[in-house]
């Protein structure tokens, strides 16, 4: 029944020829309803239901929650910086010597985050749209170095994914021991959870990770400010050392500024350090997820950000100076960890005081992770809308977030924990590197800025970013050079690597839109051919065949033709026959000897010859089915692809794969159109977002519904654009525009005009006129029309 009821509609027609129809038409044209496939109600289920395009603007963040989100990062590295550096002195045998070190070192490093925060304050002045470091060095030194800083950051933002989850993973393996076996596996399912959070949107993600960000920062100055009590009243006590797993204390080695400890460990241990001052630029690059005035309130987030980091990095130092908190071998505990079981004792209070600061821990490195996720897809659309990576990095996905880019982090950051083991230690040489390479080159890029454009307080602008720029190469001088050999080598050697693909994709791209751009002119300017011949391709008559011969007789061609390759004489001989007698003779059947039983070739040969005229355009239609299981598709070729394949450089040809699903057509019997008289009913559209996005409480009072309006009586209906029609400059000047209410759309016409101010894609709109049909829907033309919502100018993405 099913093939008999395709074959019907061209049963009997000559090609070129419509058929006759007879159709009754009801008033109002009942809505189809359309089902959504189960991945996207899945998908739905997961992440809420799909943003709208117009809630872009409202996705933005105040200053509390902006700083959870973008300076998770910074703030965290207090937590494990301190160990890192009393790791490198112990483990070189200057255990005595790193206690009275610590401290300055770490006011060293406090310098360069002093100078970095007011260089970054006038980046985000000079760029307050988007201020990130490959934003400032491509508009200062070009694209090639753009693609260093760019490819350095978004390695960074990899690594921070790992560090900060591996870290925070060992917070709380120091808290309950019982879960260390089980590292990698938290490791994971934390970088999991975090993506998922993120591709719940911009805000979603904001208002799930505030409260972890604020809950460790009020239990570390809690920590802080009663051990320096402690220490200023002289009942804060050291700890135990010597203990199993901990690194040696050594014996002192000499006296003087640095007791003995060589300049190069020093700086080693500087090096290590060095991680607490990244993160810095994460506020630059997001400086559009701010609320308005988004560079003031962005300035103002980065000064707390600073300042929160340096009390708490100093203050966790000079504590473990004072109770002597030795690194373990393991890393577990943690010296954080035994600075706060050692200031608050043992008492039942100060255990839950050590389980709550041990919980803020983990949360917030943990969820350091959340800046990388919140500025790894924004740095890489730049480079996507540069060229320099795949263009699938630009788009937003269901919740307006850059769902790929997402996706793609989640996906690194774990596979960079799985080859590390999720060690910090193992991680920590790789980390920062990255970073301080996009720190100078941004820097130097902003002090060009300033002695090209001599904007106002210029020279102050030079002076801080100048020594941001030297502070940020002395520093990644020494990271590179001192971490060398224990794995910074893998990033000096990734970034250039990398750097040569994004060129090499920037050329394919660039090569792909000059061949697009240049040909465009030239063949639109050729004339339409004199003929067209419009070939089936027919393996065996089934239900796929006959829907696209019925597609191939709308084209009205000069020349329809049913082709089949003769593969197996017994297959054709059954194919002719069942042909005949299906009464399709007067379609031509086209038997073709294929000896080499190459079908592709075979199909060239044949186009060819009917394009060889110089005057006919060819059609080549091939029938696909489509399966609905996935595994149902290994028993079947995809020839149609390499047909497709070996026809695209025929000139005047084009290949059309008509596909059939299976599994998705329910027999039935032939329904017409109502009969005059007979009962109107109207299916509402699915729910969604076209209905949910209009919001029916603006529109006029005397409007009537779409799908329930007169016909050739005048009315007033209102709706939103949902789609425009504009005809070519050449032709003749029309606008068409398809407006919708809740109930159904109707097609507006404005003959003579090629815009009307302010209709565009999202402009909600009253039109009053005399309703009727139009090719078959409802239409009115040349209403006049009164504007209530306007949606504001497109503006040229931001690259």
């Amino acid at each position: 029944m099913l093939l008999e009821r395709e074959l019907t509609r061209t049963e009997g027609e000559p090609a070129g020829t419509a058929a006759p129809r007879t159709r009754t038409r009801t008033r109002h044209q009942p809505t189809r309803h359309l089902d959504e496939p189960t991945a996207y109600r899945w998908k739905r289920r997961l992440l809420g239901e799909p943003l709208h395009t117009e809630r872009l603007e409202h996705e933005t963040l105040g200053k509390p929650t902006a700083l959870a989100v973008f300076a998770s990062d910074c703030i965290s590295s207090c937590a494990y910086a301190t160990e890192e550096i009393l790791r490198v002195l112990f483990m070189a045998g200057f255990g005595f010597a790193a206690f009275s070190l610590v401290t300055p070192i770490t006011a060293a490093l406090l310098v360069v985050l002093f100078f970095l925060i007011l260089s970054y304050r006038q980046t985000i002045k000079a760029y307050p749209s988007a201020g990130g470091a490959y934003i400032v060095t491509r508009d200062n030194f070009g694209l090639l170095p753009a693609q260093v800083a760019g490819v350095a950051l978004l390695t960074d933002y990899i690594l921070t994914v790992a560090v900060s989850v591996a870290a925070g993973v060992t917070a709380l393996a120091s808290a309950f021991p019982v879960l260390e076996p089980y590292h990698l596996y938290l490791d994971v399912a934390f970088v999991a959870l975090i993506a998922w959070g993120n591709l719940r949107g911009t805000k979603e993600s904001g208002k799930l990770f505030a409260v972890p960000t604020y809950f460790f920062v009020v239990n570390m100055f809690v920590m802080l400010g009663y051990g320096i009590v402690r220490f200023a009243v002289g009942s804060l006590h050291r700890g135990a050392t010597g203990q199993a797993g901990m690194y040696p204390m050594g014996q002192p080695k000499g006296d003087g500024l640095l007791l003995g400890v060589s300049a190069l460990l020093v700086l080693k241990a500087f090096a290590s350090g060095g991680a607490a001052v990244t993160g810095v630029e994460a506020i630059s690059n997001g400086v559009p997820a701010f609320r308005k005035p988004a560079w003031k309130n962005a300035r103002d987030t980065l000064m707390v950000m600073g300042a929160l980091l340096g009390t708490m990095f100093i203050g966790l130092s000079f504590l473990a100076s004072k109770v002597h908190a030795v690194p373990y071998r393991d890393e577990v505990p943690s010296v954080i960890s035994q600075v706060a079981k050692l200031v608050y004792g043992t008492s039942p209070v100060g255990h839950l005081l050590f389980l709550l600061l041990q919980a803020g821990t983990m949360m917030i490195l943990v969820l350091a992770a959340n800046t990388s996720f919140a500025d790894f897809p924004r740095l890489a659309s730049f480079h996507a809308g540069d060229n320099f990576m795949p263009r699938q990095l630009q788009v937003r996905g269901h919740r307006l977030v850059f769902s790929n880019g997402i996706i793609f982090l989640a996906g690194a950051g774990i596979v960079t924990l799985l080859a590390t083991g999720g060690s910090v230690g193992r991680l920590i040489p790789l980390y920062a590197v990255g970073v301080f390479t996009s720190f100078t080159l941004s820097q130097a890029g902003m002090a060009k800025h300033h002695i090209t454009h001599r904007e106002p307080q210029w020279r102050r602008g030079l002076v801080i970013n100048a020594i941001g720029a030297i502070l940020s190469f002395v520093v990644l001088a020494i990271i590179a050079s001192m971490k060398f050999m224990e794995g910074a080598w893998v990033i000096v050697l990734l970034v250039p690597i990398f750097v040569f693909g994004l060129m090499r994709l920037n050329k394919a791209y660039e090569t792909e839109a000059t061949e697009l751009h240049a040909n465009a002119a030239a063949l639109a300017a050729v004339p339409t051919l004199r003929s067209h011949t419009v070939l089936v391709l027919v393996d065996q008559l089934d239900a796929a065949v006959a829907r696209a011969m019925q597609y191939a007789r709308t084209l009205t061609p000069d020349d329809l033709r049913a082709v089949h390759f003769d593969l197996d004489p017994w297959k054709t001989r059954e194919l002719t026959t069942e042909w005949t007698q299906l009464g399709l003779s007067r379609f031509p059947l086209e038997i073709i000897e294929c000896p080499d039983r190459r079908v592709a070739r075979g199909a060239l040969e044949l186009v060819s010859d009917v394009v060889d005229d110089g005057a006919t355009e060819a059609t080549v239609i091939i029938p696909r089915r489509e399966y609905v299981k996935r595994w149902h598709r290994l028993l079947h070729d995809r020839s149609s692809s390499s047909i497709a394949a070996a026809l695209g450089s025929v000139p005047h040809c084009n290949v059309m794969v008509i596909p059939y699903h299976l599994g998705s057509f329910t027999p039935s019997a032939p329904t017409g159109d109502a009969s005059p008289g007979a009962a109107v009913t109207v299916t509402a559209p699915r729910p969604g977002l076209r209905s949910a996005s209009l919001d029916t409480s603006r529109l006029p009072a005397e409007r009537v519904q779409i799908a329930t309006m007169p016909m050739r009586q005048r009315v007033t209906v209102a709706g939103k654009v949902r789609a425009m029609r504009v005809q070519p400059w050449a032709g003749n000047p029309a606008l068409e525009c398809s407006l919708a209410d809740e109930t159904g759309s109707i097609d507006v016409l404005f003959l003579g005009r090629r815009e009307v101010g302010g209709v565009r894609l999202g402009t909600v709109m009253a039109v009053t006129g005399v309703a009727g049909r139009h090719h078959g829907r409802r239409a009115m033309l040349n209403p006049a029309i009164t504007l209530i919502a306007t949606p504001p100018e497109p503006t040229a993405p931001m690259h």
